[in-house]
């Protein structure tokens, strides 16, 4: 046996480092590593209610609308205030904003731009992948790479717009969003989301998003795919996938966690919440009481609990302390590890396409792409829909004081999935603050039971061709949970 350590990974969101255990030219086990110590935990303490709406917006550029919303949530809940419809709306349409500018930064700039390595050149699509997907190429190939950069940066004035800046609003709030949206916003806006439709009917789709998004069944998907192998970057990417096995490669842990996405006026989410399990094919109700975050692997102290709820959780840094390998706790539902993400969202809400995907291969490389592309063609109309719905000459916002002792719980969906946070207030300042990301549940270390996180698990068995120092399906697993470190140990 020997070992290989791999990274970093990410481009743009925080240090990655794995660590593998190689035999027989496969990973035997692997862990999973975030170097880097954050404190926002930490920082929070002491300070005002409302301090937190400005300081966790800042612990990551991309996913700070999601952060802002988990923790309008916690104060809304410890308020006891509910949003308007408007404020409702804008907070639904400012985090679709960011969630899809995500699924579309994840697909063109992080992960497609792996089948353009040399290591793929003899393969039959290679020149066609250089073409669309090669990043910073000096012959000039990449070219929809470089569409889907000017798509993206065009899509975040809709964010400046509802938000009245971007990154890091300061516009969503308790009681809604602070900032009005008159009608010929509304409009403008509308623009930007159906200009956003063009860009991806044209190029990532190659068809209307509502026949994206009907699409049923394998089998439906494999019919639409063979008309037309490489008519739009998600064929190209399924024949890629079909070549290289990518539904084979990563496997997750079966179990998949949604919150539930984007609160509709009546309070009820969008998309579905709810614990799906894959091996019984079915939806389970979540017992927030059942999560726990252990710190048997994490660099923090446990104050002689190794797993406690977040409601009663600690962040003590213990840089020194044996068998540690990470600062990312690793979170529990009912003592299992879960995965989450556009795959457990598509599940939850019942996307028959992603059930009938994961039905026959599992939680995958190739399924979570898949799920992530789904959700881009159903999030849009949705947006369409929103914008039509605000009332512009209605409230936006509704205040209420915060008392001076309380708990409470924000949950939301990142585009990497469940999200939450953990408030508890006394004599008006903050007494504890706890956020478990997306990435931590994904990217969790062995607790104390020794049972691998999501991650570790999924790279158990993947494939390490001789000399490979970085392996490619190593790379490939790890891109297809979408990692933000920096939120991750936050």
């Amino acid at each position: 046996m020997s070992r290989l350590i791999v990274g970093p990974f990410n481009r743009v969101e925080g240090d990655l480092e794995v660590r593998l255990d190689l035999a027989d030219g496969r990973v035997r086990s692997a862990e999973v590593s975030a170097p880097m110590y954050r404190g926002f935990e930490q920082i929070l303490v002491g300070r005002p209610a409302h301090d937190a709406l400005v300081i966790v917006p800042r612990i990551c550029g991309i996913c700070s609308v999601s952060q802002s919303v988990a923790a309008a949530q916690a104060l809304a809940d410890l308020a006891g205030i509910a949003p308007p419809p408007n404020g409702r709306l804008a907070t639904n349409l400012m985090l679709a904003c960011e969630n899809l500018a995500d699924h579309l930064t994840h697909f063109y700039l992080f992960f497609m731009p792996d089948f353009t390595r040399e290591v793929y050149a003899a393969r039959p699509w290679y020149a066609e992948a250089r073409r669309r997907f090669a990043a910073l190429s000096p012959d000039g190939a990449g070219d929809h790479h470089r569409q889907a950069t000017a798509a993206r940066q065009r899509w975040f004035t809709l964010l400046g717009t509802l938000g009245g800046k971007w990154p890091h609003t300061g516009s969503i709030e308790p009681g809604g969003s602070a900032r009005a949206i008159d009608a010929a916003e509304r409009l403008r806006l509308l623009a930007k989301v159906r200009e956003f439709r063009s860009f991806l009917e044209r190029t990532l789709f190659g068809a209307p998003l509502e026949a994206v998004a009907a699409m049923s069944s394998e089998a439906e998907l494999q019919q639409w795919h063979a008309r037309d192998p490489m008519g739009g970057d998600l064929r190209a990417f399924l024949t890629i996938s079909a070549d290289l096995g990518l539904d084979t490669l990563g496997a997750g842990p079966g179990r998949c966690l949604s919150y539930g996405a984007y609160r509709q006026p009546d309070g009820t989410p969008a998309f579905a919440r709810g614990l799906w399990r894959a091996d019984a094919g079915r939806l389970e109700a979540i017992d927030l009481s059942s999560i726990t975050e252990d710190v048997t692997r994490a660099w923090l102290d446990s104050g002689g609990e190794p797993a406690r709820h977040p409601a009663r959780g600690l962040t003590l840094p213990d840089a020194d302390k044996p068998g540690a390998y990470t600062w990312n706790k690793a979170p529990r539902l009912a003592g299992e590890v879960v995965e989450t993400g556009a795959l457990a969202r598509q599940l939850a809400d019942g996307q028959p396409l992603v059930r009938d995907a994961v039905a026959r291969v599992g939680g995958t490389v190739h399924t979570r792409v898949l799920a992530r592309l789904v959700e881009l063609a159903r999030v849009v109309p949705m947006m369409e829909g929103w914008l039509g719905q605000i009332l512009p000459r209605e409230p936006f916002c509704h205040t209420a004081p915060l008392p001076d002792d309380g708990e409470g719980v924000g949950l939301t969906e990142a585009a990497r999935g469940a999200l939450g946070h953990w408030v508890r207030l006394r004599s008006g300042r903050i007494a504890s603050y706890q956020i478990i990301a997306p990435t931590s549940w994904n990217f969790s270390p062995r607790d104390a039971g020794g049972t691998p996180g999501a991650l570790e698990a999924a790279l158990e068995g993947a494939p390490v061709q001789p000399g490979e120092t970085s392996p490619v399906s190593v790379q490939h697993i790890v891109r297809s949970f979408d990692p933000c470190m920096v939120c991750t140990v936050h």
